[in-house]
Formats: structure tokens, C-alpha cells, sequence
């Protein structure tokens, strides 16, 4: 058992940048336990009978402020007993409750009431970890929280452990519970499909439950594990917002329920549908990682808050001088677009010295180089090099990369297999699949079951001999598809489903492997696109493909809803073919420059047919935004004008941390009687401080001030050229502090 802190306990937590320093106490008298961190407090105590209760969440209280021991909630008749209504930080299914549970079981002799009560707690660098047990049976619960000093961003999670004699079967298991007070809110998540990911609905809360989630496998283009709620009449850049992220990228699921109280809980977790976990005597079940925020700026602020979060504490540093700040990701070409699965040794060098003389920083080979790839009927599971291709293997293609000044990239999809492959037909037990029924095929492929040991050693052995083999810097690791029979035959058919959870432990540990043996090489994930971003894969990867849907007026809209939950660093944005493949919509290129411009820039159009004056421009503008890419998409994000809703405008703006830098971003969809672009007035600068206005492309009204202050800037505002006027117009500027 965990034992209870003598005393009450507060702690000085180094924080780098934070306003106030982040602190944590325990009150033994009252059973309170008190998080701060940046703005933010967080409270949750042990109540009378025993249950632990969440008692504040929000803006951070006065170092002296104390609470009495929890009280649970009153009984609203007999059908709403006090269990059900009190707020738990995590609620076993059983006494009567009514609400969704963090953690439903079923034991070996069929009884599935689960009370958890408090047992006892440590101290953490940052937090604490509380132990709860049930009443009578040997089933414990540690929950784990820790507070992010700068930002207060708590990352909260769970492990199960089952002491009985006998196994349990753990049907349902939250990472966290959240709540919110009776009010008002609103609900943001973000919804897509393939080609169209990262819609951001907005919609009122109302009593019942509001269900987010992928049974996919992984995490899925039809929604994310993120959530934001506004509280009243909070906006882009006021007032309350609460947010959490799901740090998991199999199947999940988050409830937002607003109970019959009118409080709002947030449960999230494994998704519970076809999930049964058998858990051994002794054995015990990691939850994902559940982080939630607080805001009083809005949900710019909100946004803001989870990038400092995702660049300080989530994403890798591979390459980074600075240990607090990942490195930019380099500016790449990507083959695809120029030759799909045509690659050649040949080929593949005449497009890396186009794409050098652009100012390229990384030379990406994309599919069609290994096995017997001719196209997407074969191969995948043979990881060879095709010597009919490349007859000498990679190296001098590779050497040819190097020798332009550029590092070289690989595109893989190490998680599928055709049938018409090598290793299928050596091992077709390999795939997910239940026995005696259809194996389904989509894309010509299937999945390979990761989570069988012999697969893991398989996919961790090629792609370490191909890293160890060839100076490879980064990998495009490409799921294009989604999971179908789940079936897991080495197992016994009450231990199949454990797939769920043992299929992304494999993934990351197999990440986390090729990362300690190749410290230098990056990762991208890709799914079809947005397919499998969320917190969990973030922690092993530097970039994301947020959309195979490249088309630079969609993505205005895409890369906008992407932004609430994850930071531009991460953003692979694309340049390429206008017209463009998926609406047959034409853009200028630089429309579509800056575009991407706004996320981490890579170009994917076929540019040996550009033509000088197309790529005298791509290599004026690569050149101007590796001048400001460290501004752009480490910076604060503000959203000025939003592309949402049919808006014939969009504009964004990031300010670099210390102020000394700012860049903007205007688009025009179409002019419309005539009316002129929106006045820009800027956020974030030096108000005292003056800046320096350029262009990078377009140009600023007639007599705009070369030099004015922050406050000239923010209050004043920026004007677009009366010549800023037509269809699909774009223009972006730099302020530089003096």
C-alpha cells in the first residue's frame, strides 16, 4: 500500500519561463491534495466516505487558500443517489451509478459491482500518485497525476492491478474523469473523413452524453481524441475554456456527458466496444495518458498553451541544441507527385537536383522502390531494395542526395502486407484475422498483427537493417489503412482482445527501439493523412501528414482545425500540381506557397514541369521562410480572420516567443462587391517596442508606415493593397522588432 504524506507537504518545482512557480501540497487534515502550475490549480480531495472527489479546476487560486475536506453531492431522489452524483476522479461501475465509469470489471464469480475507495498516496516530481482499492475485492487503482509548471497542464492516467486469485476481466478503463461545474457550455472536437480531416464543430452542451471516438484500431480520420469547452459567451481570444488531448493511437473513446445536475464530465480512455482485457492475478493495465488544460484567453489562449506543451514536453529532440525546443523540420521534396511508384536510380537524381537548386533541405523517395512494388496490387511485407530499380542498392542515389546538400528520406508502410508478397504467402497467419472468415482488403492490403511478438521482431528487423544499412535521416511511416477482424488466433479466444492494447504498446516500443538504435533518423507519421495523430504517437515522432488532401485553399481550413490541438511544428504542409488532383480547383503557386508556409513547408508537385519564373518564386519564398520557419510554427499562434464557415477570408499571425518577431499571413478566397480586404489588427507584440514592417510576398496599403510601434500595430492595425482583390489572392509579411 501506498502511504499518506505526514503533514502538509509544498514543494518548489523548477520551471523555465514560468510566471509563477509550480507548487503541490497535501492537506492531511482535510484530505486535500492541491496542484498549481503557469495559471492554473487543480484540486481533489478524499470526502467522508471515502471516495476521491474533484473539488476546483481553473485559474490559479491565492497560495493561502485552503479547502475543507471534500463533501459529496446531495441525492436528487431516489433516482439519483449521492454516488452518482458526486464528481469523482475515478468512478468504478457499481453502489448505483448512473454516469459513465472510468472502470467497469467483471470478476471470476460473475460479481461486477467495482467502489474504489482511497487507500493512500506518494509524492511525484510533479504531482502524486493515489491509490485507490475497492471495498472488498483485491482490485487496486493508482492514479497517476502530474502538472506541467509552465503551462498547468496536467497529465493524468491510470494502472489497474488485479490481486485476486482469479482472473478479472477489465471491460472498460478510462485514462481520467474531468468535470466542470453547472453552466453553460460549449463543446469544440474535430470530425473528417479521408481528404477531409480537421473540421472543427462547435455546439452547445445538453443533458446526455456526447460520445467522440475511433473503433478503428487506431486513431482515425473521423475524429480526434481532443475536446475544448467554452464556458458562456468565451471566444477566439476570451474567456474560459477547458481542453484536454488523448495520448493513445489504437481505438479510444471520450464521453462528454452532461449529467442531471447540469455538471459536464469528460471520460476518456480505451474505447470500451469490443474491449475485454483478462487481467492475470498480478498483473496490471497502463491506461493512455489523459492531459487537460485551463485557459481564461479563449481558445487561441487554450491553443497557444497545448503547442508550448506539445514543443516543450511531447515531442522528440532529435537534433535539437536546445533540450527545451525541438529542432525546425527541414524543408523537403517528396517524390510521389513526380513519379508515384515509377521510381528509378536515375529518375530520382534528376528530381533531387531540382529540388537542391530550390534550397531543399531533405530529398524524400516515396513508394515503389522495394520488392516487387510496380503498383499498390504487390509487395508490401518484402522490404528489399527492387534491383531492377536500383541496381546497386540505394547508396548511389543516396550518395547523390548527399553530395547536393541535402539528406535523404524513405518511404515506408511497415504495419501492411499484400497478398501478393513474399511474406504473406510464408506466413498468411500473420495478418489480423479470425479464423475461417473472409480476410478483408482494402487498398490491396492487410494488416500484419502487431501485437503477436514474432511480427514485432519481424517489422523491428528490417527497418533497423534498412537504417543501419543506408545513411537514411527520416522515415515517411505510412497506415493506410483501418483494422478489420480483429481476430489474434495465437491466443485463447478469451484473450484475444487484449489486440486493443497490445498492438500500440508494440507500435510505440518498436519507435521507441528504432529511435535508441538510430538516435538521428525522424519519423513522420502518416495515415492516409490524418489518420493516427494524437498525443501518444507524438511522443516518437517529429512531424505528422495532417491530409492527403494538398489542395492549398482546403487546407486553409484543415490546417485551422488542426491548430487547436497540435502545434504547426508538426504540420507537414505540401506544395503541389495545380490543377489540383482532388477538386481540379487552380491556384497560383504562390497561393500555394503560401499556404503551406503557414506549417512546417514541403513541396510534392511534379516541379520538372515548372516553369523558370514558377521556380525562381519557389526559391525566393523557400529562402524567405527559412528565415522566419522558427517564428512561424514555434511561435504563438493567432487566428485573425478564420476560413471557417464559408468566410471569403482567412489571415493567421505568429509572434516568436520573445517578441523580437512576427509573421502574417493573408488570404483572399474571392472579392465580393467590390469590398476590400479586413483590416489586420495584430496581437501579441511589444506594445512600447517598434517593428519593422516587410514583405514577403503582396504588398501593404499605400503609405503604411515602414517602422510604428506594437501598440501602432495591434491597435492601428495592418491594410492590405487596394490591389489585394480577385480570386484566391494570398500575401504574408515579417515585423521585426529594432
Amino acid at each position: 500500500m501506498i502511504k499518506a504524506c505526514a503533514g502538509a507537504v509544498m514543494l518548489l518545482a523548477a520551471a523555465l519561463g514560468a510566471a509563477q512557480p509550480a507548487l503541490k501540497s497535501y492537506d492531511t487534515a482535510a484530505k486535500v491534495f492541491r496542484l498549481d502550475g503557469g495559471g492554473v490549480s487543480y484540486v481533489f480531495g478524499v470526502n467522508a466516505r471515502g471516495e476521491l472527489e474533484q473539488m476546483y479546476w481553473g485559474g490559479r487560486l491565492g497560495a493561502t487558500d485552503s479547502f475543507p475536506q471534500a463533501r459529496p453531492m446531495p441525492e436528487w431522489a431516489s433516482f439519483d443517489a449521492s454516488y452518482t452524483n458526486t464528481p469523482q476522479e475515478f468512478a468504478g461501475w457499481g453502489a448505483g451509478l448512473y454516469n459513465e465509469p472510468a472502470l467497469k470489471v467483471t470478476f471470476a464469480d460473475g460479481n461486477r459491482d467495482l467502489v474504489l475507495h482511497y487507500l493512500g498516496h506518494a509524492e511525484t516530481a510533479h504531482g502524486f500518485d493515489v491509490e485507490l482499492k475497492d471495498i472488498g475485492r483485491k482490485i487496486y487503482v493508482t492514479l497517476h497525476y502530474t502538472m506541467d509548471p509552465e503551462s498547468g497542464i496536467l497529465a493524468r492516467s491510470a494502472t489497474i492491478e488485479n490481486r485476486e486469485l482469479q482472473a478479472v476481466t477489465v471491460e472498460q478503463a478510462a485514462a481520467a474523469a474531468w468535470t466542470l461545474p453547472a453552466g453553460h457550455y460549449t463543446l469544440n472536437y474535430l470530425t473528417g473523413r479521408w481528404a477531409g480531416e480537421w473540421t472543427l464543430n462547435q455546439e452547445a452542451v445538453h443533458p446526455g452524453a456526447r460520445v467522440m471516438e475511433s473503433r478503428r484500431g487506431s486513431t482515425g480520420h473521423q475524429a480526434n481524441p481532443w475536446f475544448a469547452l467554452q464556458a458562456g459567451e468565451a471566444n477566439e481570444e476570451q474567456g474560459e475554456v477547458w481542453f484536454g488531448a488523448l495520448g493513445w493511437s489504437g481505438s479510444w473513446r471520450i464521453t462528454v456527458e452532461q449529467d442531471q445536475l447540469d455538471a459536464v464530465r469528460v471520460t476518456g480512455g480505451f474505447n470500451p466496444f469490443d474491449f475485454g482485457f483478462v487481467l492475470h492475478p498480478g498483473e496490471r493495465l497502463e491506461t493512455p495518458v489523459f492531459y487537460g488544460g485551463y485557459a481564461a484567453n479563449g481558445l487561441g489562449g487554450a491553443s497557444r498553451l497545448l503547442h508550448r506543451f506539445e514543443l516543450g514536453h511531447i515531442l522528440p529532440r532529435t537534433g535539437a541544441k536546445d533540450a527545451h525546443t525541438p529542432k525546425v523540420r527541414p524543408v523537403i521534396y517528396n517524390s510521389w507527385e513526380a513519379t508515384e511508384f515509377n521510381v528509378s536510380e536515375a529518375g530520382q537524381m534528376a528530381l533531387a537536383e531540382k529540388a537542391a537548386a530550390l534550397g531543399i533541405d531533405r530529398f524524400v523517395m516515396d513508394d515503389g522502390w522495394f520488392g516487387q512494388r510496380k503498383d499498390d496490387h504487390a509487395g508490401l511485407g518484402d522490404w528489399y531494395v527492387n534491383t531492377q530499380k536500383f541496381p546497386n542498392g540505394l547508396k548511389p542515389l543516396i550518395d547523390k542526395v548527399h553530395a547536393l546538400g541535402m539528406d535523404f528520406g524513405l518511404w515506408v508502410e511497415p504495419e501492411m502486407v499484400n497478398p501478393d508478397s513474399d511474406l504473406y504467402r510464408k506466413h498468411p497467419d500473420w495478418v489480423l484475422h479470425f479464423p475461417g472468415r473472409p480476410r478483408t482488403e482494402q487498398r490491396n492490403q492487410m494488416v500484419l498483427n502487431l501485437a503477436r511478438p514474432d511480427v514485432r521482431a519481424y517489422v523491428l528487423g528490417f527497418l533497423d537493417k534498412i537504417l543501419t544499412e543506408n545513411q537514411i535521416a527520416f522515415l515517411k511511416w505510412d497506415y493506410n489503412r483501418n483494422w478489420s477482424e480483429p481476430g489474434w488466433s495465437q491466443l485463447a479466444p478469451v484473450e484475444q482482445k487484449r489486440v486493443y492494447v497490445e498492438y500500440t504498446k508494440n507500435l510505440y516500443a518498436i519507435l521507441a527501439e528504432l529511435r535508441k538504435r538510430h538516435p538521428k533518423v525522424e519519423i513522420e507519421s502518416c495515415s492516409g493523412g490524418g489518420g493516427r495523430v494524437d498525443l501518444g504517437i507524438l511522443k516518437y515522432v517529429d512531424e505528422v501528414w495532417p491530409s492527403d488532401n494538398t489542395d492549398p485553399f482546403d487546407r486553409l481550413t484543415q490546417q485551422d482545425g488542426f491548430t487547436y490541438a497540435y502545434t504547426p511544428q508538426i504540420m507537414m504542409a505540401w506544395v503541389t500540381d495545380s490543377p489540383h488532383g482532388l477538386n481540379k480547383r487552380t491556384n497560383s503557386l504562390s497561393y500555394g506557397m503560401l499556404s503551406s508556409m503557414q506549417g512546417s513547408l514541403g513541396i510534392g508537385a511534379n516541379i520538372t514541369a515548372w516553369t523558370p519564373e514558377e521556380t525562381a518564386l519557389a526559391k525566393r519564398l523557400i529562402a524567405a521562410y527559412h528565415q522566419v520557419q522558427a517564428t512561424i510554427v514555434q511561435g504563438d499562434l493567432y487566428r485573425l480572420i478564420s476560413p471557417r464557415n464559408g468566410s471569403e477570408f482567412s489571415a493567421t499571425e505568429t509572434v516568436k516567443a520573445d517578441k523580437s518577431q512576427a509573421v502574417v499571413f493573408a488570404f483572399e478566397h474571392s472579392t465580393q462587391e467590390g469590398r476590400g480586404f479586413p483590416l489586420l489588427k495584430l496581437k501579441g507584440l511589444d506594445a512600447a517596442a517598434e517593428y519593422a514592417l516587410s514583405s514577403i510576398e503582396g504588398k501593404a496599403r499605400a503609405g503604411t508606415p515602414a517602422v510604428a510601434s506594437g501598440a501602432w500595430w495591434m491597435n492601428h492595425g495592418l491594410e492590405m493593397d487596394e490591389g489585394f482583390r480577385g480570386d484566391f489572392q494570398a500575401a504574408a509579411f515579417r515585423l521585426d522588432r529594432k
